[in-house]
């Protein structure tokens, strides 16, 4: 067996479920540093009221100190969240795509070897499962299983 059997060759295995996931986790980042900023914003405007003298000119500073902070952690915290979720993503997305391909071998009526997952991805146990419940139609002399198209036309013409 080749040892670049398992490289992956796409980019994203499955984009549409990928993205989705990630602008998930991009958006729980977003709200998570915005609700801190209005956090910070309003701690250091009760302390800068507090104070005996100076405090419009704490408030003023402290704007534009925290505005910067703010802008830092969205320019860093986004894409780094971004990428890690693509990252995450995978150990789900790469089981779904060699499942579907699987599944499609099967509905063919080939007889592939058991579905394997990579160690460490996810979904391993329903793999077990697909392949216990493959096994019948894998070893027997089992006919294609009848597609969607295929059924549809079969009851339009009864």
């Amino acid at each position: 067996m080749s040892t670049t059997r398992h490289k992956r060759r796409i980019k994203l295995i499955q984009p549409k479920l990928q993205l989705r996931l990630t602008a998930i986790f991009g958006g729980v980042a977003l709200t998570s540093l915005l609700l801190q900023f209005l956090l910070f914003m309003q701690m250091y405007s009760d302390l800068a009221m507090r104070l005996p003298n100076d405090a419009l000119l704490v408030l003023s500073e402290m704007r534009g100190e925290l505005m910067g902070v703010l802008a830092f952690s969205v320019l860093v915290l986004l894409p780094l969240t971004f990428s890690v979720g693509v990252l995450v993503t995978f150990r789900i997305a790469g089981p779904v795509y060699r499942l579907e391909r699987y599944l499609e071998q099967v509905a063919r009526g080939e007889k592939p070897a058991d579905c394997a997952l990579r160690q460490g991805d996810e979904l391993q146990t329903l793999c077990k499962l697909v392949n216990e419940a493959t096994r019948p139609l894998r070893e027997g002399e089992a006919e294609p299983l009848a597609t969607e198209s295929s059924v549809t036309e079969e009851s339009v013409a009864a």
